[in-house]
């Protein structure tokens, strides 16, 4: 079984890079992917722990995004996998997005600290060092001050989208971030585009748009699609010449999520493996535990 995305703490993950190598093992997956928000701090442990546990890693990141949908900003995710950790233009976009995220959790915090027993210092307690710092650890912050009972709680209120505590944070446009994990010999894939649950969603004139710059898949099979999601967009795939995958989303404790719950085929693998600049670092494979950083284990 193949697991193309999944978080740890090097984001907003409850389990290290290690632990979720080990869960995967576990679980019974051949290959998992580790996709953390914006950042590639994760890559050595997960390479380490994947060469221990007998798996197979995808080294990517989940890049958060924007669309403009009729003048208005719809949020996006893209998964890029397999590409060049050191793109020049790419990690530029991502550290933009990383210091965007922590300045605004940290507006975030003191809007909240009006009303809730939470201080900067409590959402720093929840992160690890070099993490990627946004919305789950504030709603870890309000959990362990007995604000609310768990993340679901804390996104469902005065986390959401248009509260009074909200504040944006900076994403680059779409288009821009497939060009750039394409330009970075990166595969990029639509996280969850049907997920309406999390706010509006794209029309599929975007994700044609998407795919006309760059864009290699759509991730299909997901927690967040319905049976009727699931159809629309394998045949939105099909129409446009895009690869499908499926994925848990797994953050650990910080979701309902199973890992392994949605999985992606071999042969999609293969594909997203034969257009990726970085090989996936298989049990075995001479070196294999020492490429976490792109600078081997490239294509020859």
């Amino acid at each position: 079984m193949i697991d193309l995305h999944t978080h740890s703490t090097a984001s907003d993950g409850t389990d290290t890079p290690a632990q979720v190598v080990k869960v995967a093992a576990a679980a019974g997956l051949a290959v998992v992917a580790l996709t953390d928000h914006d950042t590639t701090a994760g890559w050595a442990e997960a390479a380490t722990a994947a060469a221990t546990e007998g798996v197979a890693l995808v080294r990517g990141i989940e890049i958060s995004a924007h669309a403009l949908v009729g003048g208005r900003p719809v949020g996006v995710h893209v998964l890029a996998y397999l590409h060049d950790p050191e793109h020049a233009g790419l990690l530029a976009e991502l550290t933009r997005t990383r210091e965007s995220r922590a300045t605004r959790a940290e507006r975030m915090a003191g809007l909240l600290a009006a009303d809730y027993p939470i201080t900067w210092e409590d959402v720093l307690a929840q992160t690890e060092p070099g993490t990627t710092i946004g919305r789950p650890h504030l709603a870890d912050a309000l959990v362990a001050a007995g604000a609310v009972a768990d993340r679901d709680e804390a996104f469902a209120t005065m986390l959401r989208t248009g509260s009074r505590y909200y504040v944006p944070h900076y994403a680059p446009d779409a288009a821009d971030v497939v060009r750039l994990v394409r330009d970075a010999g990166g595969v990029p894939v639509f996280a969850h585009p049907g997920a309406d649950g999390r706010g509006r969603i794209v029309p599929d004139r975007t994700i044609a748009e998407l795919a006309g710059v760059g864009l290699a898949g759509l991730e299909v099979d997901h927690r967040d699609h319905d049976a009727v999601a699931r159809r629309r967009l394998a045949a939105l795939a099909d129409e446009l010449g895009l690869l499908v995958t499926g994925s848990s989303d797994y953050h650990g404790r910080g979701k309902l999520n199973v890992i392994g719950e949605n999985t992606t085929r071999p042969e999609v693998l293969a594909e997203i493996e034969r257009q990726g600049a970085l090989a996936v670092l298989r049990p075995g494979a001479a070196g294999a535990a020492g490429t976490p950083d792109g600078t081997a284990g490239e294509r020859a």
